[in-house]
């Protein structure tokens, strides 16, 4: 401590001992938050992909359907 205080040593003891684990666990937490926001991310992108991949199978289906009926009826 830099001066004595009124409080006990053994409590500013631990309030700094806390404050200093708070300042080392920063990182590694900051790390954490941004592998989850990364995953996240790359869940929602696959997710969209395979989705854009099913609504266009969608409209080629229809497309195919419509044509079909305009064959069969000018044929």
């Amino acid at each position: 401590m830099a001066f004595p205080t009124a409080v006990n040593s053994q409590i500013t003891d631990a309030v700094t001992q806390a404050n200093v684990k708070v300042l080392g666990d920063a990182p590694a937490v900051a790390m954490g938050n941004l592998y989850q926001a990364t995953a996240q991310a790359l869940s929602n992108a696959a997710h969209n992909a395979t989705n854009a991949g099913q609504q266009s199978w969608v409209v080629a289906q229809a497309a195919t359907t419509k044509n079909v009926i305009a064959l069969l009826q000018n044929g």
